[in-house]
């Protein structure tokens, strides 16, 4: 069983920052793609950052330049730093994972239960 468990969300003034971290555990042989989603109120999920096994980095162009993203192979985490908070940042965060269990298993998808992040204005 693989567990992916998010930590940071918050409430912050625009032009703030906070940082989220994502742990995973569990039956893990490698990571394929790790990224962090966003769901704001009536809107549908949208991806946020992603990075690749090789470390390959992706950001949305709406938080390209403001949101950084981290890994720490060691640990199994990935962490998402994100600066110059705007209202329109305000979505619950979810830490995302398509890894393999062993050697031989296919890519699995995973989900985070979800973090809050609240921006006013």
């Amino acid at each position: 069983q693989v567990q992916l468990v998010e930590a940071g969300g918050g409430f912050v003034q625009a032009g703030g920052s906070l940082r989220l971290s994502c742990a995973a555990s569990g039956s893990i042989y490698s990571f394929n793609n790790m990224a962090w989603y966003r769901q704001a109120p009536g809107k549908q999920r949208e991806l946020v950052a992603s990075i690749t096994s090789s470390g390959r980095i992706d950001y949305a162009d709406s938080v390209n330049g403001r949101f950084t993203f981290s890994r720490d192979s060691a640990k199994k985490t990935v962490s998402l730093q994100m600066n110059r908070l705007k209202p329109e940042d305000t979505a619950v965060y979810y830490c995302n994972a398509v890894l393999l269990q062993t050697a031989i298993s296919a890519p699995s998808t995973y989900w985070g239960q979800g973090t809050q992040v609240t921006v006013s204005s």
